[in-house]
């Protein structure tokens, strides 16, 4: 609804593509350099990719699940709202 046109719907997310390679899914945080360690571990992708590993071995996930849910729900509620306003504009 915020594209201008069926084309270009696609362009806006493709920044949300690269969010999972700057995560902990290939790597540990620890062996990554000290800025982009802080952006890895404060982004939403972490702590879902931290909880999934987690249930798949059978390792403890600390409270990576709390975290992993509560950015989901948040992502969920924002994304909802934004779709509403923009439904109710049009």
């Amino acid at each position: 609804m915020k594209s201008p046109t069926r084309e270009a719907a696609s362009n806006p997310p493709m920044p949300l593509i690269l969010l999972p390679f700057l995560g902990s899914g290939f790597v540990p945080t620890d062996s990554m350099p000290t800025v982009l360690r802080w952006f890895a571990e404060y982004q939403p992708f972490t702590p879902v990719m931290e909880t999934v590993r987690g249930l798949l071995l059978g390792t403890p996930i600390g409270n990576s699940g709390a975290i992993a849910t509560a950015w989901c729900a948040g992502i969920a509620v924002v994304s909802y709202l934004w779709a509403k306003n923009l439904f109710n504009k049009a």
